[in-house]
């Protein structure tokens, strides 16, 4: 019979080969577009929160200048000296802040116009108490600028969380606007009883103006404050901050009472209103560090968070790299397995159960057995024809 030929089988394709690596990438590229955006938008955050944190320490240097230039002017104005250490040594300390992060909060100019300003005010002092509130009054300015400009660089203004947006907009708006109201309505109550007859009832209005400047952000400060404890998940906001801005309240409360003009006059007492001013000032320089501790300790929390979301995020990318590696070896070794079992050639089977490759032990003549080998025959058929062979022999013996 006609024994075929060995037949190969099909090589695989190179899509074929291909496919475990496709199939890795299709799985690995919105796992990778997941991770790297989840990378990023953590990274942004977490820059946002840093830059917070700086605009909290420019704040916190800009408070002692606050303080001490608001002094300078009462005194200014009053004809007491005018106490230069406290203003000198805080604006040295907000230099050397400066000079370290003011390029990154984009404050440089505004310092240095602010600083210029106060060293010209310090080395020309101004000869009556009139040119003094003037002048104080445009320096002061200057600063509640630059905190306007340090809240908008570093972020805060745009603070994310509800709690921490009412602290920055408390301590670094709100309180340094009623410090220099407060400061320039004691000043101009001071001012407007040293003034002729004629020019009280003008110099009146002028003070029911600043009284209004000066009332508003106090109260911005009490609502701010509140509003930030009502809306803070920290345990601890509310029984730090909540002593000294009730002082800071009452204070405000008598400045309040004491700036309004008499019933019967339609004048204010010059010295009780310096005194609810001062009372207003102090309240306020207990309850700032205040306000800036707890901000700046909702950002750290918010830092901390965005870490461990960052490892969370390596920990999700490794996990997924040893999976998708675990996967890639079991997709390389099948298709490794079906090359090897693609390159081995095959053999048919014919019909009658022999190889078709040929069996190297039959004989060439065509037969298909092996020439010794004998006719199956049915039980006994082998004796019975030896008995006849041999019959004739036994006969003759």
């Amino acid at each position: 019979m006609t024994v075929p030929a060995p037949r190969a089988r099909r090589r695989t394709s190179t899509l074929g080969r291909m496919l475990p690596l496709l199939l890795i990438a299709a799985l690995l590229a919105p796992v990778g577009l997941l991770l790297t955006q989840s990378w990023q938008h953590t990274g942004e955050n977490r820059d946002q929160a840093s830059r917070a944190r700086l605009g909290v320490e420019y704040l916190r240097a800009l408070a002692p200048i606050t303080e001490a230039l608001v002094e300078a002017q009462s005194a200014a104005v009053s004809g007491r000296p005018v106490p230069g250490e406290p203003l000198t040594r805080a604006v040295e300390q907000a230099a050397t802040l400066d000079a370290r992060i003011g390029v990154e909060l984009r404050s440089q100019e505004r310092w240095a116009g602010l600083r210029a300003k106060l060293e010209a005010l310090r080395d020309r002092r101004p000869a009556d108490p009139e040119s003094a509130y003037t002048a104080y009054g445009e320096v002061t300015d200057l600063l509640l600028d630059l905190h306007d400009k340090v809240r908008e660089s570093s972020g805060l203004v745009r603070d994310p969380g509800a709690d921490s947006y009412f602290l920055q907009d408390s301590v670094g708006q709100e309180l340094p606007e009623a410090m220099v109201g407060a400061g320039r309505l004691a000043d101009l109550g001071t001012l407007v009883s040293r003034r002729p007859a004629a020019e009280r009832t003008r110099g009146l209005i002028e003070l029911t103006s600043v009284r209004v400047s000066a009332l508003a952000p106090a109260n911005g400060v009490v609502d701010n404050l509140r509003s930030a404890v009502d809306s803070s998940e920290s345990t601890d906001l509310g029984a730090n901050v909540l002593t000294p801005l009730d002082a800071y309240q009452r204070s405000v409360e008598a400045l309040a009472a004491y700036s309004t003009p008499a019933a019967g006059t339609g004048a204010v007492d010059p010295g009780q209103l310096a005194a609810a001013a001062l009372n207003s000032r102090n309240a306020a320089r207990q309850l700032q560090p205040v306000v800036l501790a707890e901000l700046d300790a909702l950002l750290v929390e918010r830092l901390d968070g965005l870490d461990r979301d960052r490892w969370i995020t390596v920990g999700a990318a490794a996990v997924a790299v040893l999976l998708l590696g675990w996967l890639a070896t079991l997709l390389i070794a099948a298709a490794r397995r079906a090359h090897r079992r693609a390159a081995t050639p095959t053999t048919d089977v014919d019909s009658s159960g022999d190889l078709a490759t040929g069996d190297p032990w039959q004989p060439p003549g065509g037969t298909g057995r092996p020439a010794d080998q004998r006719t199956l025959q049915p039980v006994g058929a082998t004796q019975h024809t030896e008995i006849a062979q041999w019959g004739p022999f036994d006969a003759s013996r």
